[in-house]
C-alpha cells in the first residue's frame, strides 16, 4: 500500500515561531536576497560583457554566480515568505520540486569550485602549458561535467527521498525540504536511507573538500620559489577561493556527514551555504580582484554613456 497519498503537503515550521525573531529575520533575508541577485548578477553581466569571459577563472566565475543565484533562489524567496506567513505550507509536489533543485544547483557549485581550483593549480604550477590545457574547449566540458554530476547528485537524493510513504505527521523542523527532516518523518525503517545520504552527499563533500585543500596546499607549496611580488599574487587570488570553499563546505559537512539525524542547530548552520555564501562570494571575489572592479567600473561607465545618449 502507498501510504504517501495520506500526504499532499507539509508544513515548514521555519527558523523560529516568535513574531519579533520573524520579523527581524524577514528584513534580514529580504535584504540578504536582494544583496545576492544584485551582486551575482553584476559579476555575471560584468564578466559577460567584457574581455574577461575568455580567461578561464572569470569564465568559471560567471557560473558560479549564475549557479549560486539559482541555488539559494529556490530556498531564500519561500524563506522569506514563510516569515511572514499565517500558514508556512509546501505542497508534495512543491517539496520534492525544491529538494531536487536545491541538490542540483549545489552539486553544481561544488564542481565548478573544484574546476576552479584545478584552473588555479594549472596557472600557478604549470603556467607555460596554461593556454593549452584551460582552453575554451576544455572550460566548457568542465561546466557540462559540473551539470552533470550536479543532476546526478540531486537524482540521488530525490529517489531517496521519493519513494519514502509518509503517513503523517506532516510537519518539517526545517525552512525547505531537505532528506534529513523528511527522513525523520517517513513511516518506515530509515536507517540505510540515511547511510545513502551519507555516501551521496557527505562522502561528496568531504572527498571534494579534501582535494580542493590538497590542490592547495601544492599551490602554496609551489608559490614558495617565486618572487615575493608574484607570490603576494598567487597567494592572494587563491586566498579568495579558499574562503568561498571553506565557508560552502564545511557547514555542508557537518549537516551531511553524520548519521540520519537532525540538530536544532542545522537550521541555523544551513543558512551559510543557502544564504550567506551566495551573498558574500561577489564580494569576496571582487572587492581583492582589480580585474572584476575595472570590469564593473566599465561596465557602468558603458551604461551611464547609452543613457547621456
Amino acid at each position: 500500500m502507498d501510504y504517501r497519498t495520506n500526504i499532499t503537503e507539509f508544513v515548514l515550521l521555519g527558523l523560529s515561531q516568535t513574531k519579533e525573531i520573524q520579523a527581524l529575520c524577514f528584513v534580514l533575508f529580504l535584504l540578504c536576497y536582494i544583496a545576492i541577485l544584485f551582486g551575482n548578477l553584476l559579476i555575471m553581466i560584468s564578466v559577460t560583457c567584457s574581455h574577461l569571459i575568455n580567461q578561464p577563472m572569470y569564465f568559471f566565475l560567471s557560473y558560479l554566480s549564475f549557479s549560486d543565484l539559482c541555488y539559494t533562489s529556490t530556498v531564500t524567496p519561500k524563506l522569506i515568505i514563510d516569515l511572514v506567513a499565517t500558514r508556512k505550507s509546501i505542497s508534495y509536489n512543491g517539496c520534492m520540486t525544491q529538494l531536487f533543485t536545491m541538490h542540483f544547483f549545489g552539486g553544481i557549485e561544488v564542481f565548478i569550485l573544484t574546476g576552479m581550483a584545478y584552473d588555479r593549480y594549472v596557472a600557478i604550477c604549470k603556467p607555460l602549458h596554461y593556454t593549452i590545457i584551460m582552453s575554451r574547449r576544455k572550460c566548457d566540458a568542465v561546466i557540462a561535467a559540473s551539470c552533470a554530476g550536479g543532476f546526478l547528485h540531486s537524482f540521488g537524493q530525490f529517489l531517496l527521498a521519493v519513494f519514502l510513504p509518509y503517513c503523517g505527521p506532516n510537519e518539517i523542523d526545517h525552512y525547505f525540504c531537505d532528506v534529513y527532516p523528511l527522513l525523520k518523518l517517513a513511516c518506515t525503517d530509515t536507517r540505510n536511507i540515511g547511510f545513502l545520504v551519507i555516501a551521496n552527499s557527505g562522502l561528496m563533500g568531504l572527498v571534494t573538500f579534501v582535494v580542493l585543500l590538497i590542490s592547495y596546499a601544492v599551490i602554496i607549496y609551489t608559490v614558495r620559489s617565486y618572487s615575493a611580488e608574484n607570490r603576494r599574487k598567487a597567494l592572494s587570488t587563491c586566498s579568495s577561493h579558499i574562503t568561498v570553499v571553506v565557508l560552502y563546505f564545511v557547514p555542508c559537512i557537518f549537516v551531511y556527514m553524520r548519521p540520519a539525524t537532525t540538530l536544532s542547530i542545522d537550521k541555523e548552520v544551513a543558512i551559510f551555504y543557502t544564504v550567506i555564501t551566495p551573498m558574500l562570494n561577489p564580494l569576496i571575489y571582487t572587492l581583492r580582484n582589480s580585474q572584476m572592479k575595472n570590469a564593473i567600473k566599465i561596465f557602468f561607465s558603458r551604461k551611464i554613456q547609452s543613457e547621456d545618449k
